[in-house]
Formats: C-alpha cells, structure tokens, sequence
C-alpha cells in the first residue's frame, strides 16, 4: 500500500522558487480596482518583540506518528471501494453521505477504512472499542491481524489489536441502506469513558502545553483547498478528517485547553460569507485572553501549490499583469486586506486578532511588493517568514550541492556547510526581513522554521543520501544548530517562531518534524530538545 507523498509537495522547491530572487526587481503600481470597497484598519502602536516558540502541527492521517486523538478513526484514510477477485481499490464508485459514511455496498463489495498505517510498533496495542449506529458487518483485517474478539453487540465490538503486525484496517463487509452504518468511533485502550468529553489524548495535550500558538496549516489541510463556500467546510460530524482536516470546533477546543493561540490559513477559495461565519465561531468560543492568528491561505508566493496558481489567475484578470509571480503577490495582498477587514468587523477588538502577511524569506522584494501594494502593509500586525536553514541536494548541482558529492559525505562535512552556509543565510534572512517589518511597524515572526536538508528532483531517491540526512537530523549537533538559530532570532528582535513541524516520520521527502513519533525518547529528539529548552527560557512552562 503505497501512502501518498506528503513532504515532496509541501517543500521540496522552496528554494528553487528563489532562484534568480536578486534580479526580481518590479516597479509597484498603484491601488486595487475595488480600493473603495477596504477601509483602513487603524494602525496599531509598536509592541515590544517577545521571542517564543509556537508549532506548527502534522497534518491528520492514517500514517500520522503524533497521534492525537483517542478515536483513531478520525485519522482514518477516507472509505476504498473493494471488488471481490479484483485488485485493491478497483471497486465500484461508493454511495456516500455527505459526512463520507457508506450508505450502501454493492454486490461482493466492501469498503476498506485504512484506520492506522503507523509502523515499527508506534501505536498502541492492547483493546479497542468499536463505536457505531446503523445495522451491518464488519470485518478487521490486513497486517494489524486483530488477534481476537473479545465482545460483540449491536453498535459495540471490543478487539484486540498487536501493533507490532502493523498497518489496522477496518473493512465494511455488509451495511443497511435503510439504517446504515455511520457514526463509527475506534476508541484507543483506557478512553472509552472520557472520550467524549476530551477527545484529546492526554500524551499530545502534555506534549505541546506552554506552546505560545498552534498554526493549522496542515492540520485544516490548507494546502489546495476546494472549500468555497461554508456548507463545505471541515465538520465535527465527518467520518474523518484526514479528508478536509480538523473541524473549526475542534481547533478552538485544542487551543483552549493549550491556552495558545490558534493561527488559521483560510481556504483561498473561501468566499466572504465563509470568512465571516468562521469568525463569528471564533469570536464566540476562542478564550478571551487569546487571540486569532489570520493568514490568507498559506505561501501564495510559492509557485508550486495550487492557491499561488488561482492567485495569478485573479490577479491577472484584474490588470496585475507585470509577471505571473508578481500578480499572485498583488492577490494575494488584496485578499488578505478584505480577509482581514471582514474578521476585524466581526471580532471588533483589536487584542483578539493578529492579522499575518507571510511572504518568502529569502526573496525579501516579495515583502516589499505585497506590503506596499495599496499600502496592505497597514491593514497587517505581523510579517511572517520561513527563515530555513537550507540544504538542497540537486542531482546535478553546480554550487557544491550535488547528488554525487554529498551522497559520499560525512556527517562532519554535512555541519561544516550548515554552520558555513545554511545558518549564516537564515540569519541574513531575518535581518533582511526585519528591516521591512520595521518600516511598516509590524512584529516579524516566522511561519514555518527549522532545518531544510532534503534531496530533490531525483536526489531524494538516493539512498545514500537519505541516510545520511536522517543521521543528521537525529545527531546531537542538530541540537546545537537549532539552539544557535533560536538564540539569533532572539538577538535579531523576532517575535513568535512557529516551528516547522511537531510530530512526524522522516523520509526521503524531508526530515521536517521535531520528533518522529509521538513516544520517541529525548536523546534521540535533539531538535525537540532544543525547541524546548529555548521555550523555557523565554518563559514558557513546557517540557519534556
């Protein structure tokens, strides 16, 4: 079962869109088309820089490591249709309710819930609970191999599983169209009592306490959203949420709990009722001591994801027509003025809301272009980067980088160029960035930070290489770097550092998160370590 490549589509051309960044000098040209539309937002008085750690949080899957619910169904892989004799997934199209549950199965059909693809014995063995209404059967199945059934009733199966067999799927063998199943619930071991009223496991909520803000990025799978409209939106009652993402309740739920500021990514499709309706939720039910961080999608700037795509579309049929690139940065600086005039109208306070314009860090004309146009720059509280510490590895690079060269390196060559190259530019990054900020009034934070050793464009299919990057990530010197690099965004007067990311496995498509899953030990986790005792200097009660 071949899981879909998640960190090669997130990442892996960040620096190749900032190539030729020294010659993308553009002359910024006058107002919006709609300027009439967007009142000014009052301009806010400077704040002190306060330097603090916040997260950016994995993405929900089957072969998400974090963990983060007890009902592991939420991470489920969304329902496959199967065919009796005929190969896996080649069933007929599935008639689905609009949560994503199975209203019917045709003939010698099934449908197949991949519910953990958590590998090397990292998810919890021992009984699950089986929760569900509706009328039909199921079968557990593949290499989980649940060992026995320890009770069976009408919407209750207690099981069974040894995770030291691997991937758990749950397949649906019979259900009735009249009373179908749905409502399904896997309960881990021990949260059948509680899980209803804290549908966090208490590990992950232990984990990230005294984190300063959570951004939703991938946890509200921004990245290509269809959503336009609010009926679209992620609900609490899907089958799943590794479909649409977490449901805005759920997000306000976790951040209360944390008592840390959400950041969301809004849908760059989303309409204007949308916006607003998901305002009005946050304005209701976010603590009021905290605040929404609100960002127009995520990275517009970056030619690679689909919204940087509609946003050249947009804001080349309204004359930004210079340069594709630059027509997105204009959009993208347009929307993001309307976005941030419908949550200022709705949450009418000004100490509840952080209004963010991300641009990319090492191509500081971006900054310039998006915060100049129409003066956007004064609609916003915030500028935020993604300062990393980079290592490309290109099958046939010219600067050094080369597949053939650092596939034979050792693990001290590999240091000697972060601390020569990699950091020395994160660091030019963030003065660079900070000089923009500063003239528009705004606090520079980051959106997304951290080491950027990856290969691409084949390199990553080195195998050579890709053990070399993993040993480096997990060596103690990484540590050192990310304690170096926190230091130099404290020095340098930066504000809030959203990590990039929290919980997940490495591979050849990027070695991103902090930790690899959800109980790795502390000394093999020395850029979580760091993190976290950075954290704690600055203030903040964390752990680990």
């Amino acid at each position: 079962m071949k899981k879909p490549i998640v960190g090669m589509n997130r990442r892996t051309f960040l620096t190749l869109a900032a190539v030729g960044a020294a010659g993308l000098l553009y002359s910024v040209k006058s107002g919006f088309t709609n300027n009439q539309l967007i009142k000014k937002l009052p301009k806010r008085a400077a704040v002190k820089p306060n330097a603090r750690l916040g997260m950016n949080l994995a993405g929900i899957n089957d072969w998400s490591t974090e963990l983060p619910f007890v009902d592991l169904f939420k991470m489920s892989r969304p329902w496959i249709s199967q065919r009796k004799d005929t190969a896996w997934g080649q069933g007929p199209q599935l008639d689905l309710d609009e949560h994503g549950n199975v209203k019917r199965l045709e003939v010698n059909c099934h449908a197949t819930a991949v519910v953990c693809s958590v590998l090397d014995n990292h998810y919890p063995s021992g009984e699950y609970v089986l929760l569900y209404e509706g009328e039909g059967e199921f079968s557990f199945h593949n290499a989980a191999d649940v060992s026995s059934i320890v009770e069976s009733k009408p919407g209750r199966i207690i099981f069974k599983i040894d995770a030291t067999k691997g991937v758990f799927n749950l397949d649906l063998m019979q259900t009735n169209p009249n009373n179908y199943i749905r409502n399904i619930r896997i309960i881990m071991p021990g949260f059948e009592s509680i899980y209803q009223t804290n549908p966090w496991h208490p590990d992950f909520l232990n984990r990230w306490q005294g984190i300063s803000c959570l951004r939703f990025m991938d946890f509200m799978q921004t990245n290509g959203s269809q959503q336009i409209i609010w009926s679209e939106r992620a609900q609490y009652t899907n089958a799943t949420y590794a479909n649409k993402g977490a449901p805005l309740e759920l997000m306000l739920d976790l951040a209360n709990r944390l008592n840390a500021d959400p950041w969301f990514c809004m849908p760059h499709l989303a309409n204007d009722d949308y916006i607003q309706q998901f305002a009005q939720i946050v304005k209701v039910h976010l603590k009021p001591n905290l605040r929404a961080w609100v960002e127009y999608s995520n990275e517009v700037w970056n030619g690679m994801f689909k919204q940087s795509q509609y946003a050249t579309q947009m804001g080349e049929s309204i004359s930004y027509r210079d340069e594709p690139h630059e027509a997105a940065w204009k959009y993208c600086a347009q929307r993001s003025v309307e976005m941030f005039t419908i949550w200022q109208r709705v949450i009418n306070d000004e100490k509840r809301l952080v209004r963010v314009l991300a641009s990319q860090a090492a191509n500081v004309q971006v900054a310039t272009e998006m915060l100049g146009h129409h003066d956007a720059g004064q609609f916003a509280d915030v500028l935020a980067i993604a300062p990393y510490m980079t290592m490309n590895v290109y099958p046939n690079a010219t600067d050094g980088l080369s597949e053939a060269v650092v596939a034979n390196w050792t693990l001290d060559q590999v240091f000697d160029y972060m601390h020569q190259k990699s950091i020395v530019d994160a660091k030019n990054w963030m003065v660079n960035n900070k000089k923009i900020a500063d003239s528009y009034g705004l606090q520079l934070v980051t959106y997304e930070a951290g080491q950027h050793l990856v290969g691409i464009l084949g390199a990553e299919n080195n195998e050579k290489l890709t053990n070399l990057l993993t040993q480096a990530n997990s060596d103690p010197r990484m540590g050192q770097l990310y304690t170096e690099y926190l230091a130099a965004w404290t020095q340098m007067g930066g504000d809030l550092m959203c990590v990039f990311s929290s919980t997940s496995s490495w591979s050849k498509w990027g070695y991103w998160s902090i930790l690899r899953y959800h109980n790795e030990p502390i000394e093999q986790a020395p850029k979580f370590k760091a993190c976290i005792d950075w954290a704690v200097s600055r203030g903040q009660k964390m752990h680990y």
